[in-house]
């Protein structure tokens, strides 16, 4: 990792262990589902123009795309900025967290308009095939939250409470 100088290096080397421990993860359960996943480099339906991260993610890309961000457009309107003109990423290897878990089935917590707590599931639709989503056993879906909350606390300890969510295009000094 490049030297940083000052309390960052304790938040990206923070950063870069949920990054590990989510592709970790993420990377067992491509594999459970490897029959039903079809998403692979060129697969960009996920990758859209509405993703905004934490701001400690986006700081992560300013530091290691300085040149990028400065010298490059973004990609056209619609599609996530980062994508190349083949569709391959050009930060992946510090894509953000929400890059590293697109097309598993996902699961998440949701609060009813009567108060009651429902499990929500979806999946791309692109990754449909097979067991319906809301059949799968907890272990089998991608759990929406438990990273988020440790993101957000080291969002905490770069800026306090402020939880600034960074739209990815605007990273970019140049808009395409």
């Amino acid at each position: 990792m490049p030297d940083i100088p000052g309390d960052c290096t304790g938040i990206m080397n923070a950063l870069e262990e949920i990054h590990r421990e989510v592709d970790d993860a993420a990377r067992e359960l491509f594999a459970f589902h490897r029959d039903r996943l079809h998403c692979a480099q060129g697969c960009t339906r996920c990758c859209r123009d509405d993703i905004s991260v934490f701001e400690v993610e986006a700081e992560t890309i300013r530091f290691h795309y300085t040149g990028l961000l400065d010298q490059s457009l973004p990609h056209t309107r619609g599609a996530c900025a980062f994508l190349d003109a083949a569709g391959a990423c050009r930060i992946y290897p510090h894509r953000p967290y929400v890059c590293r878990t697109q097309g598993l089935p996902l699961r998440w917590l949701d609060e009813s308009a009567g108060g009651d707590t429902v499990e929500m599931r979806d999946i791309c639709p692109v990754n449909e095939s097979g067991p319906a989503v809301e059949t799968l056993p907890v272990d089998q879906c991608w759990t929406i939250g438990p990273v988020e909350l440790r993101l957000a606390s080291l969002q905490i300890l770069v800026s306090g409470m402020e939880m600034v969510r960074v739209p990815l295009r605007a990273l970019f000094r140049h808009s395409a």
